[in-house]
């Protein structure tokens, strides 16, 4: 694990392991580099790259919340790539990843070798956005790792009906920091008042624009089976919109599959292979 600054001063964290064909793995809104814990084991043959957002993990806060947003984001991970000395990736973009892996498609298409979409697209459902902002910037309200990982079962059991205890305790390990009074967010709080300045500074962009630059790069969507984010219909789109884009549904998953599912690797390797 390291530490880059960017352009603007701000200090990034990240891990770079492996060797072999570089994978960069962008994760979700409120999560930090600690998400890919799952996929790690099933690639160690390869060059895994990945990084806490500004304001998530390890990084740097931002002075400026509101440059808590997916250019900016996707700037600092070019910066990245720079740092490393890498022309070209394959960018494994979990939600919020998957939003900047269609900015750069768009913005720095010499830069991907191919991209991997976990459980986002184009479109995102009102319903998922509403449930997100539920939660964006408030800490938990259990005090301890164990209660936080009963409240979580409880309450995305009915997205991931088959996922066992401890995998939910590691999810909160994952998330929260527990300190002595009780449980703290590994991000910015400020990030949910950069989510709703945003929203209030004008409708929501088209982002089909964005995914039509992903047709000529290897290509791959998971969906998680009963996902409130990426819906069957965006899918189906997206499917219409890019015949040579693989997919992947996840069954017993919502938002988000944790790429350790057969189902899940099959269709990166095959993306991993076509970036060749």
């Amino acid at each position: 694990m390291a530490d880059f600054t960017t352009s603007d001063g701000i200090s990034i964290h990240y891990s770079d392991t492996g060797s072999g064909q570089p994978l960069l793995c962008l994760a979700g809104l409120t999560r930090c580099e600690r998400d890919f814990s799952h996929l790690a084991p099933h690639v160690r043959d390869l060059r895994m790259i990945t990084m806490d957002y500004r304001g998530r993990g390890q990084s740097d806060y931002d002075p400026d919340y509101m440059n808590y947003n997916v250019m900016r984001e996707g700037q600092d991970a070019i910066e990245l790539l720079d740092h490393l000395g890498l022309e070209r990736v394959t960018l494994l973009g979990t939600s919020r990843g998957g939003l900047i892996a269609m900015a750069l498609a768009a913005t720095q298409p010499q830069r991907l070798a191919g991209v991997i979409l976990n459980d986002v697209g184009p479109v995102v459902s009102p319903e998922g956005i509403a449930r997100i902002m539920e939660y964006v910037g408030k800490a938990p309200v259990s005090k301890t790792y164990g209660e936080a990982a009963k409240a979580m079962h409880a309450a995305l059991a009915p997205q991931f009906p088959d996922v066992p205890a401890e995998v939910w305790q590691q999810q909160v390990e994952t998330q929260y920091e527990e300190k002595p009074d009780g449980l703290a967010l590994r991000y910015d709080t400020k990030l949910r008042d950069a989510l709703i300045e945003q929203a209030a500074a004008g409708p929501v962009p088209d982002l089909w624009p964005l995914f039509e630059a992903l047709k000529g790069l290897p290509t791959g969507v998971i969906r998680g089976e009963n996902s409130d984010i990426l819906e069957p219909g965006t899918l189906a789109e997206m499917q219409t919109r890019h015949p040579e884009m693989l997919t992947a549904v996840i069954p017993n998953r919502g938002h988000v599959p944790f790429l350790d599912e057969p189902q899940s690797l099959s269709l990166i390797r095959s993306i991993l292979e076509r970036a060749l």
